[in-house]
């Protein structure tokens, strides 16, 4: 907020001179939180008990490299799946067939109701409901069978408890993205002959992605995260290595503190990347 004050020149016609008003609460606030932001900070970073030399020796570890190599790879697959999951959902939500709406919604109950931990653990353990999965006809001859254990591995169940948990609220976020485009676009594009399909991908989706992008960087950052989860199923990502070492030299802080390092630069180049892709669709 600004004060005036009217002066009068030589000219004899009243200027305004606008001032600033001063706000000396809001530097006395700064002040005290910068203090003690510094303070804290400064009595973590000088505790003897942080073990930093550990911390050094660990941050570039072979072990904790190759688990955040994992932890990238699930953050990607999962996400590819989950997007690729969730326009289908979106759609298929969105349909005029009643059937196909509510299957969506089925599927988006489901997968959103029940904790991902424990579909991480139901897919891990198929193969005690499900020991063969074969290929043939329904309630007929099977032609092809293979092992559940051999297709549905740590890392497959990883993936699929994460892709299709994820799938449920990117449907959710596609479908808000695609509602928020006004529905004259879709009536010029069918009266210009273009199909449901081309007027969803020439026509609504270009359209709606500002809206899906800030929400979907968000999902890409928790998934991320949420790979810790996938510990549970012994997966080898980052939060597990770090476990496998530290249940060895007992440097449980020091250890979680690589950990939180190599996660902070993870989000941190997601956020730059989300930031970017936002700037161009909101061109």
């Amino acid at each position: 907020m600004t004060t005036t004050r009217q002066t009068a020149g030589p000219d004899s016609q009243v200027r305004i001179q606008a001032v600033p008003l001063r706000h000396p609460g809001r530097w006395v606030g700064a002040g005290v939180l910068g203090f003690l932001a510094i303070f804290l900070l400064q009595g973590w970073v000088a505790n003897p008990r942080m073990e930093w030399k550990v911390v050094g020796e660990y941050l570039f570890s072979p072990a904790v490299l190759t688990g955040l190599g994992t932890t990238l790879l699930l953050t990607v697959l999962a996400m590819v799946v989950g997007v690729a999951g969730g326009i289908v959902l979106a759609v298929l939500r969105m349909s005029p067939n009643p059937l196909l709406s509510a299957l969506s919604g089925f599927y988006i109950w489901i997968f959103r109701g029940v904790p991902l931990l424990v579909q991480l653990l139901f897919w891990y353990f198929l193969s005690a409901v499900v020991p063969t999965i074969g290929l043939g006809v329904p309630w007929g001859p099977t032609f092809v069978e293979f092992d559940t254990n051999m297709i549905i591995t740590q890392l497959t169940a990883a993936v699929l408890g994460l892709g299709l948990h994820e799938a449920a609220y990117m449907g959710e976020i596609v479908r808000a993205g695609i509602t928020s485009v006004d529905p004259g676009q879709t009536e010029a594009a069918h009266a210009l002959g273009l199909t449901r399909f081309q007027t969803l991908r020439k026509i609504i989706l270009p359209q709606a992605m500002r809206v899906i992008i800030p929400p979907t960087g968000n999902q890409v950052v928790s998934m991320l995260k949420t790979t810790s989860l996938v510990f549970a199923i012994a997966v080898p990502e980052l939060l597990t290595s770090i476990q496998g070492i530290y249940s060895r030299n007992f440097q449980q802080v020091a250890l979680l503190t690589v950990a939180c390092f190599w996660y902070l630069v993870a989000t941190t180049v997601l956020n730059a990347g989300q930031h970017y892709i936002e700037r161009r669709f909101s061109r």
